[in-house]
């Protein structure tokens, strides 16, 4: 299964979201500038999420988005399948989606099965805590001191303190 951009996106602006103190409403404008996306693609997406329950909005001139789940239970499952729909590799697996006449002979339904399970299996095992914590962790580990989610990265969409240190 091939993801769409909108996925991967997503799962950004989440993992920002996630950065952010749970009750500070995070500027779509921010996230842009720091994640190097356009604005109006991050509106289209945010529609999304909005839908499903994961994000908030708040009107003002503290408005924002935040997050509208606990980042210890949101999983990587969850955000993808707001975007996505389903984690079905095939049309044939849908339980809605387009019937198979040879569901019943067919002898790949057993491998696109497993493929499906444990795709969902392992987004489903994702917290957005953890990977909002591995995104920090990494630029420790790295020896880079963090990026500051409240302000934006550089003009090339990297932190302008990682510039200095190259």
């Amino acid at each position: 299964m091939k993801f769409f951009t909108k996925s991967r996106y997503a799962l950004r602006l989440m993992i920002e979201l996630a950065q952010h103190p749970a009750n500070e409403n995070v500027p779509l404008k921010l996230i842009s500038e720091r994640q190097g996306i356009s604005l109006k693609y991050l509106e289209q997406i945010i529609v999304l999420l909005m839908r499903a329950g994961l994000v908030r909005s708040e009107r003002g001139s503290q408005g924002g988005y935040r997050l509208d789940v606990n980042a210890d239970t949101c999983t990587a499952g969850d955000i993808l399948r707001a975007i996505e729909g389903d984690l079905d590799p095939v049309e044939c697996l849908k339980p809605s989606g387009s019937f198979c006449t040879r569901r019943g002979d067919c002898r790949a339904v057993t491998f696109w099965t497993g493929m499906r399970d444990t795709l969902k299996a392992y987004a489903d095992s994702v917290t957005l805590q953890s990977l909002a914590s591995d995104c920090i962790a990494g630029s420790v580990q790295q020896g880079v001191p963090a990026a500051d989610p409240r302000k934006p990265a550089s003009a090339d969409g990297h932190d302008r303190r990682l510039a200095k240190r190259a």
